[in-house]
C-alpha cells in the first residue's frame, strides 16, 4: 500500500537480551564512522527519510552548506572538510613579476624595465566618468607579455583642475611597484593653449624622475603641421630620441602608431601603440598601450619612453574641456 514505511520485523525478547551486553564488556562491533554527522534541525513537519544506502538515523542535511555532495552523474559523493566550502566569485590575486635584485648604475626599482622589451599600459575603467561626465584621477596597470604586473601608476590632481581643464590639466603621476614604494615620478606642467602653436610657451613638456626628485629627462613636444612630434631629452635637455605619430592619432576602427626612431631619424628604435579596444576606446575611456622598445636599450630611455606614453595618451586620448554654446 503506497504511505506506508516499511519498518524492520521485530525480533523476540529473548535474542534482544542477549544482544545486550555489560558497560565494561569490550565492543565486537565495527567503530561508528558516521559518528561526527550533526543531529539534524528538530521542528514541526514530517521526517525525511535517508536517502536508499545509508544507515538508518544518519541525518542528511538538506541546506546548501551539507557534508555531503553527490555530483550529478558520479557514483562516490565529495566530503568537504567544516569551514572549508568552495567560495564562488572570489577575486583571483594579483600576479606580481618576481622582484629582482638591484643592479649597478640602475635607479632602484627600474631592474623591472631592465629585463624587458616589451610592456603593456592599462588604463582603468572608470563607470562614474562615463555616467556623470566626473573625470576621476586616472590609473594604470603596467604589465609584461605573461599578464604579470610590473607597476602601478596613479595621477595625483585636485578634483577642480581635473574637471576644468581635462586634457590640459597639468598632473602628477605616480609609480609604484609591488611593494607600494614609489620608484617614479612624471609630473606635466600647465602650459598656455591660448598663443600660438609656434610658440615655445604653448608647447606641453613631461618631467620624469627617477627616484621621485631625481630628474633623469624630459619628453618635449615640437610643433608640426599635421603630425605629433617629441623628443625624448636627458637630465641636461639634450635630445637623445625623437617620437612621430601618425597624421590622424585618433584611429577609429585601428591602433595608432607612435615611432620612435633615433635623431637623424634612419634608425627605428621602438614604438608606443594605443591599442584599439572597440567600445572602451570610444565610450569608457579605458586606453590600452603596448611600448617596444630594445631589450639593450639603456634603462633610463627605458623610463623616459615609458613616460612619453602618458604625455601622449593625456594629449590625443583625454576628454577635451567641454565648450558652452556661444550666445547670439
Amino acid at each position: 500500500m503506497s504511505g506506508v514505511v516499511p519498518t524492520a520485523p521485530e525480533q523476540p525478547a529473548g535474542e534482544i537480551q542477549s544482544q545486550m551486553k555489560s558497560p565494561n564488556a569490550a565492543p565486537d562491533a565495527p567503530p561508528d564512522y558516521n559518528s561526527h554527522l550533526v543531529q539534524g534541525p528538530v521542528g514541526p513537519g514530517p521526517a525525511v527519510l535517508p536517502p536508499a544506502g545509508l544507515p538508518t538515523g544518519c541525518y542528511v542535511p538538506q541546506q546548501p552548506s551539507s557534508l555531503l555532495y553527490h555530483p550529478t552523474g558520479g557514483i562516490h559523493a565529495i566530503q568537504y572538510q567544516p569551514g572549508k566550502y568552495p567560495v564562488s566569485n572570489q577575486s583571483a590575486p594579483v600576479m606580481w613579476m618576481p622582484g629582482l635584485t638591484p643592479m649597478p648604475s640602475c635607479p632602484p626599482g627600474l631592474e623591472y624595465l631592465a629585463q624587458l622589451d616589451n610592456i603593456h599600459v592599462l588604463q582603468h575603467f572608470e563607470p562614474l566618468e562615463l555616467m556623470t561626465n566626473f573625470e576621476t584621477n586616472n590609473r594604470y596597470d603596467i604589465k609584461n607579455n605573461v599578464d604579470q604586473m610590473v607597476y602601478m601608476v596613479t595621477e595625483d590632481t585636485d578634483d577642480f583642475t581635473r574637471n576644468a581643464y581635462r586634457n590640459l590639466r597639468p598632473f602628477v603621476l605616480r609609480v609604484t611597484d609591488c611593494l607600494g614604494r614609489e620608484i617614479m615620478t612624471m609630473q606635466r606642467p600647465f602650459r598656455c593653449t591660448c598663443c600660438c602653436f609656434c610658440c615655445s610657451c604653448a608647447r606641453q613638456e613631461l618631467e620624469v624622475q627617477c627616484p621621485p626628485g631625481i630628474t633623469i629627462g624630459f619628453v618635449s613636444e615640437h610643433w608640426n603641421l599635421c603630425r605629433a612630434v617629441y623628443s625624448i631629452q636627458n637630465e641636461k635637455k639634450e635630445k637623445v630620441m625623437g617620437v612621430r605619430g601618425p597624421c590622424a592619432t585618433y584611429g577609429c576602427g585601428s591602433d595608432s602608431v607612435f615611432e620612435v626612431n633615433s635623431l637623424d631619424g634612419v634608425s627605428h628604435i621602438g614604438s608606443i601603440i594605443r591599442k584599439w579596444n572597440g567600445f572602451l576606446s570610444t565610450m569608457g575611456n579605458a586606453d590600452h598601450f603596448e611600448i617596444r622598445f630594445p631589450l639593450d636599450l639603456d634603462v633610463k630611455m627605458k623610463a623616459m619612453v615609458f613616460g612619453a606614453c602618458f604625455l601622449i595618451d593625456f594629449m590625443y586620448f583625454e576628454r577635451a574641456p567641454s565648450q558652452r554654446p556661444s550666445s547670439i
